[in-house]
């Protein structure tokens, strides 16, 4: 019998794949646990437009990220650090802070899991902040660290 998976099952496949079992196998146990439904012409369609959907969907976010890191490009954020007689600077830039600068100065948000600094900002000066706005495309933005 061929079923569609509704859920991914680790020895029969993926969710949304189309696989073959034994009748009893899915009589008895994928469809009465809502695991699967048979590949009926009907479900089979269903199927499709589901992908199509899912598809377009992932082709909209994708543009969406894209135009996020256009609108990025060349933009910085600026802070201020404190810094002793020598020089040196206490304590550094996270990037708790930098999601913070971001939001306040160029009203974007950001979780902060989502950015990296390339170099630890320990002191004064430009640093460079990656933002990963999509698993296809990442921002860069300027990180400014001024004396106080």
């Amino acid at each position: 019998m061929k079923v569609i998976l509704l859920k991914t099952m680790p020895k029969l496949g993926k969710e949304g794949e189309i696989i073959n079992v034994n009748d009893g196998y899915a009589r008895n146990y994928v469809l009465p646990q809502k695991l699967g439904v048979e590949a009926t012409p009907d479900n089979l369609n269903k199927l499709k437009l589901k992908k199509a959907a899912e598809a377009k969907k992932a082709a909209e976010d994708l543009a969406a990220a894209k135009a996020q890191a256009e609108e990025l490009k060349d933009k910085f954020v600026e802070t201020t650090m404190k810094v002793g007689k020598d020089g040196r600077a206490f304590g550094s830039v996270s990037t708790k802070e930098v999601a913070d600068l971001l939001k306040k100065q160029l009203n974007f948000e950001i979780d902060k899991k989502k950015i990296s600094l390339d170099v630890p900002a320990k002191s004064l000066g430009n640093f460079k902040v990656t933002i990963k706005l999509h698993p296809e495309v990442n921002a860069e933005v300027t990180l400014r660290v001024v004396e106080a």
